[in-house]
């Protein structure tokens, strides 16, 4: 059934997104540049795929964590260095992953098509091709982004799991994107997990009355004490275990809508995903995407692409780096060093 659904998907899409959707990027960018770009990058995240069917949420998050500091513009791939830490190092960013699989791409598209390829555009490139491999839509991607030149530990202030839906929806508008925007793309949830001390609060001490908090349904509850210890028991974020936000049976790894069932049955992990059912708008989406998978699949796409357009470096603006890791300056300087 998946295959009819994105064929449904792409059509419909080909109808509402402009093949231009911010300045000097577009669909196939790299046509005549580097014309097998995007089948290169396909290729390795399916070879990492078929290893790891978890992937697909690393990907998801790192483009997420990406956009939201200074735009889309590959900043939270940088490493940190003597004189600067960089926002891959910020307590937000510790459990992110897929930093290898990029740099994989990376080296591979340096051979074929030497300084033409971006990080910022092999990121989302892969998290397209990897929510699609998931089950997801094969939504176009707009490319021609440019590589930023600033990353900065201080600046990275993401939208937390503890947030409310006021806190959550302010940080979206600072970015440009809507309410019906935050709906969506925490849908993205359907094949994500998350470590036990982004949520334990909920399960042992919540808005600090040493109980439960009364929105999880109970059974959730018991589950998830099973995995997760008591927030003064996790000493390292990055050795904390981790639980599927989807728990839906046999959906977890699946780009799907079982994220929305969950929601509706008050099993949300996360407490920003049980505040979807706060509002009208966000309520009323949730049982619309739950009840027809297409719905939400198409919404996705396009509020994917949306934020995959926000603050992109265009024309001469930034970089094209040749490692996803470091600055072009950085990389000249350790060679003038050696």
């Amino acid at each position: 059934m998946a295959a009819p659904i994105l064929l449904v998907c792409l059509v419909v899409l080909n109808t509402v997104l402009p093949f231009t959707v911010a300045q000097h990027t577009q669909v196939h960018f790299y046509r005549e540049t580097c014309p097998q770009a995007e089948v290169l990058v396909r290729s390795v995240v399916q070879k990492w795929f078929l290893k790891d069917k978890s992937i697909p949420a690393g990907l998801l998050r790192l483009h997420f964590h990406d956009c939201f500091i200074r735009g889309c513009e590959a900043s939270v791939l940088i490493d940190s260095t003597e004189g600067n830490i960089a926002e891959k190092d910020a307590i937000p960013n510790l459990t992110l992953r897929g930093f290898e699989l990029i740099d994989e791409i990376k080296a591979l598209l340096e051979n074929k098509c030497k300084g033409i390829v971006s990080c910022a555009d092999i990121l989302a490139l892969a998290t397209r091709d990897a929510i699609s491999l998931s089950g997801g839509p094969a939504y176009p991607v707009p490319t021609g982004r440019r590589d930023g030149l600033v990353s900065k530990v201080e600046e990275a202030h993401i939208p937390g799991p503890t947030f409310t839906i006021d806190a959550a929806l302010s940080a979206f508008q600072s970015v440009g994107l809507n309410l019906t925007d935050l709906a969506t793309l925490l849908g993205a949830h359907t094949i994500g997990f998350a470590h036990c001390g982004f949520f334990n609060d909920r399960m042992y001490d919540f808005d600090d009355t040493g109980m439960a908090d009364p929105a999880m349904d109970p059974s959730v509850v018991t589950s998830l004490k099973k995995v997760c210890p008591p927030p003064d028991q996790i000493t390292d974020i990055r050795k904390d275990p981790k639980v599927f936000l989807d728990n839906t049976s046999g959906s977890s790894f699946t780009f799907d809508n079982g994220f929305y069932h969950q929601l509706l049955n008050n099993k949300a992990v996360l407490q920003i995903d049980q505040e979807l059912l706060s509002t009208d708008v966000t309520s009323q989406l949730a049982v619309t995407y739950a009840d027809d998978v297409n719905k939400f699949l198409l919404a996705f796409s396009n509020s994917i692409t949306k934020m995959g357009n926000i603050n992109v470096l265009t024309g001469n603006q930034g970089e094209i780096r040749a490692n996803c890791r470091s600055f072009n300056s950085n990389n000249q300087q350790q060679l003038i060093s050696r």
